[in-house]
């Protein structure tokens, strides 16, 4: 029997990186963007269409099995675009999976959500939300959301609190919450194949030397990181220099989000994409 597998924000860069590394004999992807993917696979069907078209949604559910919802805005902007499209677009999956039957759904939080928490030896998974900006609050209701749809209606839905997602860090920011794609991929079979996870909140990062986020509700899902951010730590050392932990933006989960959403002038901030 194949299995099917709706990706929602597919031609972005975290699914671009997932796609190969989920692909699997008897599995079908189906893509969902509103710009196309590079590169369908055979094995991949495309869906051109917002996450905020319910009726574009409910057809791209048919004959799925689970949901990875990738997509959204990626980095802040105004309050009304990230209300339409990252709220309302993941109610929309939500709702129309529901409709559907599909049981169950995963969602791409952030350490956005908890962006002003400070550095603490290790941040545990179910850490209050702390949002950093108006990106950071729809990632906090991204995850009430699905507490809300697991608790109502019994579907399995796990929010993956991401950190960051390159082929490989680039700054000293990323050294501490950097996730792997190969680390990523493995995380999201976790949540794929889980049995009866009900809720969860886990983080997306690998077991970097200087993680300061907890694995240990990714673990209990069976996830296994094999990689370390600190293979380049030595290079990009040499790029920046020292970092003080006790200074910003290395002090908080947000690193240089840690922005107030209300003034406009931050609305598309300076950012290094973590």
């Amino acid at each position: 029997m194949t299995e099917r597998i709706l990706i929602t924000g597919a031609a972005g860069g975290l699914a671009s990186l997932m796609r190969p590394r989920l692909a699997r004999p008897g599995r079908e992807l189906r893509l969902l963007d509103v710009a196309t993917p590079a590169d369908p696979a055979p094995h991949e069907e495309v869906v051109t269409a917002s996450v905020t078209d319910a009726a574009a949604v409910a057809e791209a559910m048919r004959d799925v099995s689970a949901v990875i919802h990738l997509g959204g805005h990626s980095l802040e902007g105004p309050w009304e675009d990230i209300l339409d499209v990252n709220v309302h677009g993941s109610y929309v999956v939500l709702e129309q999976a529901r409709l559907a039957g599909v049981p169950r759904v995963v969602l791409a939080s952030s350490n956005h959500a908890v962006g002003f928490h400070p550095r603490v030896p290790e941040v545990p998974d179910y850490a209050f939300p702390r949002p950093d900006t108006f990106y950071g609050v729809s990632k906090v209701a991204l995850e009430a959301l699905g507490s809300l749809y697991h608790d109502s209606f019994g579907m399995d839905v796990i929010a993956v609190r991401i950190g960051t997602c390159f082929e490989k860090p680039t700054n000293a920011r990323m050294l501490d919450h950097w996730m792997s794609p190969d680390d990523g991929a493995r995380l999201f079979e976790a949540c794929l194949n889980a049995p009866s996870p009900g809720f969860r909140v886990v983080w997306g990062v690998s077991d970097n030397t200087r993680r300061w986020t907890s694995l240990e509700a990714a673990r209990a899902l069976g996830y296994e990181p094999q990689d370390d951010s600190e293979a380049y730590a030595e290079t990009i050392r040499a790029a920046e220099g020292e970092r003080d932990p006790d200074r910003p933006p290395h002090n908080q989960i947000g690193g240089h989000w840690r922005l107030a959403a209300a003034d406009p002038r931050n609305r598309t901030p300076r950012i290094d994409r973590t």
